[in-house]
């Protein structure tokens, strides 16, 4: 194993459908609610349920630069910072935010990153990422590698997007939209359901005096170039991601006790993972596998940075929630999975697998923070 450089994340904040208060989100979580509701819709929908997080009547980027602004503002004062110290570097991330409605937001998809950061009144340029629905996490990396380098002294990363009539009308013509309801690693699994969000965290050098609310302690990516929007079903590429992950943190994969899995919820999707995990855990490993879409919706670009913050709140808390719609999983998930209600945990080290459009596949590892 590689000597691990592990950096302390020192605040985190979210946004969601069901909230934006991290206590508060988890403990929904843990009872099973969900922020999917019908969101009526003029033209032809495979399904009106959506998990908006916002006043999706208002212009997408508006939205999409206020939720970004105020998410990563409370992130900054959980770790004692403001946006305007020199010392923070912005790392923000959005698929592909609003570009698809929105004509203003056209000429450049990251000019909304300059606008964040002169809402907030930063004081650097921020970076921006858009790599598909693994945008958030790539954003978390990019910030690891930044702050292990030493080019970066603080960063906040994370990423955001909204629920737009073109997102909504996509995944219903690419077939990818769930006609009843999101079901990851059910047998029932048929589709995916939309929602918006987004989620932040400060990532410092792990020698920083500022109190750590988890270790950040690995990171990896790989690409299956297989198409634009299938992924390689073999869960090769995913696979890859997860072990160069365990190899960045110094781990064997034994030592995983928690996988936050992407979980769409479909059938591609789920394959994907469960190979993915077939080829990297045993049957003696049996980390506990869990999903969040079914509580907040598929938030696209933001949806890798959420759920890095479920890891670290069922690493922190001992407790993992209920992943919604499973009541009769899959046979080729071989892992464990909490179905129908929260199961304890005494795991000190979780992952986070994010699988993007483009084959984008990225793993994140995180500690506890003692």
């Amino acid at each position: 194993m590689v000597t691990a450089i592990p950096v302390a994340v020192t605040g985190a904040a979210w946004h969601t459908a069901l909230g934006d208060d991290l206590e508060d989100v988890w403990q929904a979580l843990l009872e099973g609610r969900s922020g999917l509701r019908t969101v009526p819709f003029p033209g032809r929908l495979r399904n009106m349920l959506a998990a908006p997080a916002t006043d999706v009547s208002r212009p997408p980027e508006a939205r999409l630069i206020e939720m970004a602004a105020a998410t990563l503002s409370r992130a900054l004062e959980a770790a004692g910072r403001t946006p305007s110290d020199p010392g923070v570097q912005l790392v923000i991330a959005t698929s592909l935010g609003a570009y698809l409605d929105d004509a203003t937001s056209r000429a450049s998809l990251s000019a909304w990153g300059d606008a964040v950061a002169a809402t907030v009144g930063a004081v650097t340029k921020p970076i921006v990422i858009s790599t598909a629905c693994s945008s958030g996490a790539d954003a978390i990396m990019v910030a690891t590698e930044l702050v292990r380098s030493g080019a970066s002294g603080c960063c906040v990363a994370g990423g955001v997007d909204v629920l737009t009539p073109s997102k909504r009308l996509a995944h219903t013509a690419l077939g990818t939209m769930s006609p009843t309801r999101l079901r990851p690693f059910d047998i029932r699994h048929d589709g995916t359901l939309l929602g918006e969000g987004s989620a932040f965290l400060v990532i410092e050098p792990i020698t920083s005096n500022r109190q750590a609310v988890a270790k950040l302690l690995g990171a990896a990516s790989a690409n299956d170039a297989t198409g634009m929007a299938g992924a390689d079903v073999t869960g090769l590429s995913a696979a890859y991601a997860l072990k160069r992950s365990f190899l960045d943190a110094g781990l064997a994969p034994s030592e995983v006790g928690l996988v936050n899995a992407h979980g769409s919820g479909t059938l591609m999707n789920d394959t994907t993972e469960c190979q993915a995990f077939n080829r990297v855990f045993t049957a003696s490993d049996r980390p506990i596998v869990f999903a969040t879409k079914p509580n907040f919706g598929h938030t696209l670009g933001a949806t890798g940075a959420i759920e890095a913050i479920a890891v670290i709140m069922a690493l922190r808390t001992g407790t993992v929630p209920p992943i919604g719609g499973l009541e009769q999983p899959i046979p080729e998930l071989m892992l464990r999975m909490p179905v129908g209600a929260r199961i304890d945990s005494d795991a000190r080290v979780g992952v986070s697998l994010t699988l993007g459009f483009g084959g984008f596949d990225t793993s994140l590892v995180f500690g506890t923070a003692s």
